[in-house]
């Protein structure tokens, strides 16, 4: 069963290594949607959302919320960004996937495919 959540938080950044207007210092309300995977227990539910809430605020929304992000991603694109919290969460929770919405029509995913 997948079960999904979704989160917003607002922070600051600029591209560092990108030459148009994203170069300068600027901010999102991004949405970010985890998925997670597990099989339903005998009370029916396969991952407690309220469980998976503490967990992301604990481990990601309370590092990221109302923060210059190139303080803690150097060349914070979505793309980076959605490396980070999967990384943040893995082994904490049966992650899936990291969906992470810089504006309501373009997003990235991450599977955990890949490492950098």
């Amino acid at each position: 069963m997948l079960v999904t959540k979704e989160f917003t938080f607002s922070s600051a950044h600029r591209l560092v290594e990108y030459q148009g207007r994203c170069e300068n210092l600027h901010g999102h309300t991004y949405r970010m949607a985890v998925t997670v995977e597990a099989p339903p227990g005998p009370d029916g539910i396969a991952f407690d959302f309220m469980k998976l809430k503490e967990i992301i605020h604990r481990d990601v929304i309370s590092v990221l919320d109302h923060r210059f992000l190139n303080d803690i991603i150097p060349q914070s694109t979505a793309e980076n960004i959605a490396i980070w919290v999967w990384r943040k969460l893995e082994g904490a929770i049966p992650l899936v996937e990291v969906k992470l919405f810089e504006s309501s029509d373009s997003y990235v995913t991450y599977r955990g495919d890949f490492r950098r």
